[in-house]
């Protein structure tokens, strides 16, 4: 059923976080993608912020018909199968569930900030990440491409028609922009080292296909140049609804990447969040240095208004 959400601007908020703790029971702590990540992150933000509001999806698993959005049916049946993606991409016991709560908190993520307007910030805090998943395949450390189905699902039952992704990873999210492309209505922008994993993201197509591939050891005021003209491209689609792929990775001790933002740089793009004149929700994508818990909390502070 179509749900009609009027947009209201919030002028007083408190972050809202989308979180399952389910989310942390798979996985190794010898591979980068591990459960440390969110609980240590969790551990952080709970003392911290005791304010803060924490929420799981009332869905807790993402449906058949909201997947099927952005994923074939034989991808969704693959998951079940056991046996590994690639090398990157094992294959945990129940992670076709795992993968849907992360979905399903997204869309909860979507909707929430549907309802509450402009100004209200809404963090899904979970796990797997998802912008590497394409419409046929896990890769990545992704299984499903949750903030492709919740862009879809804003979408097609939500009345939000144009919808942008801003997605500040330190790896470009191929899978999301593949789902992405030749829909007119879905903006999708990446800021990410190139070279570096996946190895796609080097050009643009067309004009709502954007992308800004950053050398490894790039300067940090060169990056943030490139993050800054990513950021006025999506305000400049004028976009309903904004979703942000919000890895951490990027950071200059990530032991994945090559690049050299510090802890006050995502706190910048916090900040410009606040700018956006429509609601935004955010995912977590990457980010895997043991710092990571402190990387959230400025960004989610700035973006507060802290």
């Amino acid at each position: 059923m179509e749900q009609n959400f009027v947009t209201m601007v919030v002028l007083d908020h408190i972050m809202l976080i989308f979180h399952d703790p389910r989310c942390a029971d798979y996985g190794s702590a010898r591979r980068p993608e591990q459960p440390a990540r969110v609980l240590r992150t969790v551990a952080h933000l709970r003392a911290a912020h005791p304010d803060w509001e924490w929420r799981v999806a009332a869905e807790t698993v993402a449906s058949d018909e909201r997947l099927s959005l952005a994923h074939e049916r034989a991808h969704l049946l693959r998951l079940v199968e056991a046996k590994d993606f690639d090398a990157d991409t094992p294959f945990f016991p129940g992670i076709s569930e795992h993968a849907r709560r992360a979905v399903a908190a997204a869309v909860a993520g979507v909707e929430a900030a549907l309802k509450a307007g402009v100004g209200a910030p809404v963090f899904s805090l979970m796990r797997p990440p998802g912008h590497h998943a394409t419409t046929a395949r896990a890769m990545g450390f992704c299984y499903m491409n949750q903030i492709a189905v919740a862009a879809l699902v804003a979408q097609r039952f939500f009345l939000a028609p144009k919808v942008a992704i801003w997605d500040f990873d330190a790896h470009h999210g191929n899978g999301t922009e593949a789902i992405a492309r030749g829909r007119e209505n879905l903006f999708f922008a990446s800021v990410h080292q190139h070279p570096g994993y996946p190895g796609t993201g080097t050009q643009d197509h067309g004009s709502h296909i954007r992308n800004w591939p950053v050398a490894p050891h790039t300067p940090r005021a060169e990056h943030l140049r490139a993050l800054r003209a990513s950021w006025e491209a999506v305000l400049a689609f004028g976009p309903d609804l904004l979703l942000v792929s919000a890895g951490f990775d990027a950071y200059v001790r990530d032991p994945l990447t090559e690049m050299t933002l510090e802890r006050e740089d995502f706190a910048t793009l916090g900040r410009w969040l606040r700018e956006a004149p429509c609601p935004i929700a955010a995912v977590l994508e990457g980010g895997y240095h043991d710092d990571l818990p402190l990387l959230i909390d400025a960004f989610l502070m700035a973006w507060n208004g802290v």
